[in-house]
């Protein structure tokens, strides 16, 4: 337990330490300007920071009490009492600190969550791009169906959903990978806690069996108190129990293995060996005079067709310089 066989000689320990970890900062103004897509999330991990704030306090607040036990023990001048009381008030500091270490893991767990938040916020443009895009095409279909610029948009639609289509697996994959280990962290974290609360609180019952509570007559007097030394010696069992505490707990493994741009490592080199194919195949068709573009799904698309259905477009006059050239020719 790394304390005192008593409270009271950390009195002054006590009073002189710091203050809380979590400050004021200017990231607590954020919440107004977060994408749609990671708003929940966010809002989650600021809740979880005010769970870790009371655990701190509550730890603080077990401490406060030991203390007060102590004291009041100290004060009743019956020697039982008082060292019964001051030997209690170390297990519930020690339990005092158990919440504080709780509330570390939790904000170890509560960062692991950061990560899907911080890819939440990344895919966010990409998939309002691909919907700016769609809702342009659809603007100028009604309003110009034969305007030249419906070819621009659709390959650049082609591209756009290309994009978002690697940025959702991408988050798809960082958020079961990340989810899962938050939250194995932070079960794995609450049954430490509950196991040495156990052990704390199994002690504390064999400091109470110490206590004699047998009414007296008045006039009696009680016997002596003489369980000092074996009071002492639950404090070092306790001590030496949480030192001894090793976890039992059931494996979560996990099958993530992602490259540094959240692909998994085998489709990464498969995509890769894709992408040098494909450029041979271009290579090939430019070769024989003609152009082609790689639709989402790996189909290729005639360039005299639509990009998005490979259907062929609809024809439309063309430019007097158009016109011109062709006469020339």
């Amino acid at each position: 337990m790394n304390r005192a066989l008593s409270i009271r000689s950390n009195k002054n320990k006590e009073s002189s330490s710091g203050g809380t970890r979590h400050g004021f900062s200017l990231n607590s103004l954020r919440g107004t300007v977060q994408p749609e897509l990671s708003k929940k999330l966010y809002k989650l991990i600021k809740s979880e920071n005010h769970l870790i704030q009371c655990y701190e306090n509550a730890g603080k607040e077990r401490l406060s009490i030991a203390t007060q036990l102590s004291d009041w023990g100290e004060a009743t001048t019956d020697d039982a009492i008082s060292d019964i009381s001051d030997k209690v008030g170390v297990l519930l500091s020690e339990l005092g600190e158990q919440e504080d270490l709780y509330a570390h893991n939790i904000d170890d767990s509560r960062a692991i969550l950061k990560a899907i938040r911080n890819t939440e916020k990344s895919v966010q443009p990409s998939r309002d791009h691909k919907a700016k895009i769609a809702d342009e095409i659809a603007k100028l279909k009604a309003k110009e169906p034969q305007s030249a610029k419906l070819v621009t948009l659709e390959q650049e639609l082609v591209r756009s959903e290309a994009e978002n289509l690697v940025a959702e697996a991408q988050l798809t994959n960082i958020t079961r990978q990340k989810l899962k280990e938050a939250y194995a962290a932070e079960f794995a974290a609450t049954i430490e806690r509950a196991e040495k609360q156990i052990i704390l609180a199994r002690h504390g019952r064999r400091l109470l069996n110490l206590l004699d509570d047998t009414p007296v007559v008045p006039g009696d007097v009680r016997p002596a108190y003489e369980h000092s030394n074996q009071a002492r010696q639950i404090l070092n069992d306790a001590e030496d129990d949480l030192r001894d505490w090793q976890p039992e707990l059931e494996d979560v493994p996990s099958s993530a293995q992602l490259e540094s741009n959240l692909m998994p490592r085998e489709q990464h080199q498969q995509i890769a060996q894709s992408d040098m194919g494909d450029e041979s195949v271009l290579h090939h068709q430019h070769a024989q005079g003609g152009s082609s573009e790689t639709g989402v799904d790996g189909s290729r698309i005639s360039s005299g067709g639509s990009v998005t259905t490979g259907q062929p477009l609809d024809s439309y006059a063309p430019s007097e310089s158009e016109a011109t050239r062709s006469q020339v020719a």
